[in-house]
C-alpha cells in the first residue's frame, strides 16, 4: 500500500484546503448579499416553512456555485479566483434584479408561499451560474 504523501502530497493537501476556504467564505458573502439584495427575510421564511422561499436561496447557492467550482478549476492561482468570483456574484445579483423587474411582484409572490415564483427565481440563478461557469471556467 503506498504512503498517504505518494497518493496526496502536502502541498495539494494545502491547496486544497486555500481553495476550499477561498470558495467558502465566497459562498458565505453571497449568500449573505443575496439575502440582504431580496426585500423579504428569506431565512426566517424558510424556518417557518416556505418552500417557495427555499427553493429561491437553494437556488442562488446552485447558481454561485457552479461557477465558483469553473473558477477554481480553470485558474492557474488562488488570487485568480477571487476578482471572477466577484464578477460572478455581481452577475447573480443583476440577474435577481432584472427577474424581479420582468416580473413584477415576484418577490412578494415568494414571501407568500407560492412556489411557481420561488422556483422561476432559483432557475434565473441557476442557469446565470450555468452561463458563469462557461464563460468564466476559461
Amino acid at each position: 500500500m503506498p504512503a498517504l504523501s505518494t497518493v496526496m502530497p502536502l502541498e495539494n493537501l494545502l491547496q486544497f484546503g486555500l481553495h476550499f476556504v477561498v470558495v467558502a467564505v465566497a459562498m458565505v458573502v453571497s449568500a449573505t448579499l443575496w439575502l440582504w439584495a431580496t426585500p423579504f427575510k428569506e431565512i426566517a421564511l424558510i424556518r417557518a416553512g416556505n418552500t417557495a422561499a427555499a427553493a429561491s436561496f437553494g437556488g442562488a447557492l446552485v447558481g454561485f456555485a457552479l461557477p465558483l467550482a469553473g473558477v477554481v478549476r480553470a485558474s492557474d492561482s488562488i488570487w485568480e479566483v477571487i476578482p471572477w468570483s466577484l464578477l460572478a456574484l455581481l452577475t447573480q445579483l443583476a440577474g435577481l434584479v432584472i427577474a424581479s423587474r420582468l416580473l413584477h411582484g415576484v418577490t412578494r409572490h415568494i414571501e407568500h408561499g407560492e412556489l411557481a415564483s420561488g422556483l422561476f427565481i432559483a432557475s434565473v440563478a441557476i442557469s446565470i451560474g450555468i452561463l458563469n461557469a462557461a464563460c468564466l471556467g476559461g
